[in-house]
């Protein structure tokens, strides 16, 4: 019998991880399913561009997978049974459910409400393409002199308060910040964004909490009134709720608890990858909810899945966060390095020369997504002897 390895979510970390698998393991020993809920593969960090209109070309799985092996299930998943090893899902195709015997949860996550008043109401987010959608269309109709607000001022809500200025010049974009706009950024970084802010006109609320959402405003901590035909929430990130109802190990956010090699401290079938990881990075933090930390995780996590299938020994990748790459439109960038406490360094790349490299970072990514196998080495290997001769085990 084969060892069956799921995988759960096609982001940035899943589909690596299942390419990965794919090129390095024998199709004679493993099978390998990824599970996701829609039929494409979603780069989540352009999701502000698809939003202001701009027009995305998105990859179908099937595609990408196509040739490698790799068995596409299209469903959500409702639950998992790590006792049982098991996960349920459901899709077109109606209710089901997949035995596994490895299992790398990828799911990633969603916007964070924070259970402020009428964010899920009245708020919009670019966190998923179903959301960014919404948002497109709700922008689309709104006319000049409109008034959108982002709250949040982090890489999610620059990039968007940025985008939506330059590419829609007729509206009235302002951001409202918790503390002081790009203070994590060293000081001609943080120069560089307020001059940014300022030539394509964008308004910044510094200090300012908002603690409600209404159809046509937003409230701060101190009663001040924000007007907004549209406001956008980009202030944090919550994974689904799924792995914590599972009983696995999880931390106060919800995120899996994993060791070094990224596998479930309470259940060792099980390994997590992506924003859905509570990793630990070099420096003694945990990794931040990131496109770079999905890239760590989920190499980590496949090293670690080949080696103890194939009784190999288990090799470490880095988890080192190396710095912030920030879009300010099409033309305009930020790129600061930061230090092991992920402090920002005194240097930084700005401009067109960052926008360019911004530019092929993401194209390198999407290449990456639509060939999920290349360069990986081509030996196969095959599965060391399970102790009951019918499939490997994961060592302990």
């Amino acid at each position: 019998m084969k060892h069956r390895i799921v995988v759960l979510g096609a982001g940035y970390a899943g589909t690596f991880a299942a390419g990965n698998l794919a090129r390095r393991l024998s199709p004679s020993d493993i099978e390998i399913t990824v599970v996701n809920a829609v039929p494409d593969f979603v780069e989540r960090i352009r999701l502000h561009q698809l939003a202001i209109g701009q027009d995305l070309a998105f990859r179908k799985l099937g595609d990408v997978f196509a040739g490698t092996g790799v068995r596409l299930r299209l469903a959500h998943v409702t639950s998992v049974d790590p006792e049982r090893r098991t996960v349920a899902v459901t899709g077109e195709d109606g209710d089901g459910e997949l035995a596994y015997d490895t299992l790398l949860y990828a799911l990633g996550s969603s916007v964070a409400h924070h259970g402020v008043p009428g964010v899920a109401e009245y708020a919009f987010d670019v966190t998923g393409r179903s959301s960014a959608l919404r948002l497109r269309e709700r922008l689309s109709g709104l006319g000049e002199g409109g008034t959108v607000l982002i709250v949040g001022e982090g890489l999610t809500g620059i990039e968007t308060a940025t985008e939506f200025a330059e590419s829609r010049p007729d509206l009235s974009v302002a951001l409202a910040a918790r503390g002081e706009l790009g203070a994590w950024l060293s000081p001609k970084a943080r120069r560089h964004l307020r001059h940014a802010f300022d030539r394509l006109g964008i308004t910044v609320h510094e200090h300012t909490c908002i603690e409600a959402v209404e159809p046509t405003r937003a409230i701060a901590a101190d009663g001040t009134s924000i007007p907004a035909d549209v406001t956008v929430w980009s202030a944090g990130f919550a994974v689904h709720p799924i792995a914590a109802a599972s009983g696995l190990e999880v931390a106060e956010t919800g995120q899996i608890v994993v060791d070094r090699t990224m596998r479930s401290v309470s259940h060792p079938d099980v390994y997590a990858a992506g924003d859905c990881a509570y990793a630990i990075g070099e420096n003694g933090r945990p990794l931040p909810m990131s496109c770079a930390s999905a890239g760590f995780t989920n190499m980590q996590a496949t090293a670690a899945i080949i080696a103890r299938l194939t009784g190999s020994e288990v090799p470490t990748t880095g988890l080192k966060y190396h710095g912030n790459h920030i879009s300010l439109g099409r033309r305009d960038a930020i790129f600061q390095m930061v230090d092991r406490d992920v402090r920002s360094k005194s240097w930084y790349l700005g401009g067109k020369a960052a926008a360019r490299l911004k530019s092929g970072v993401l194209k390198g990514a999407g290449w990456g997504i639509a060939h999920p196998t290349f360069g990986m080495p081509k030996r196969k290997r095959r599965l060391a002897a399970a102790p009951d001769g019918a499939r490997a085990r994961a060592a302990a």
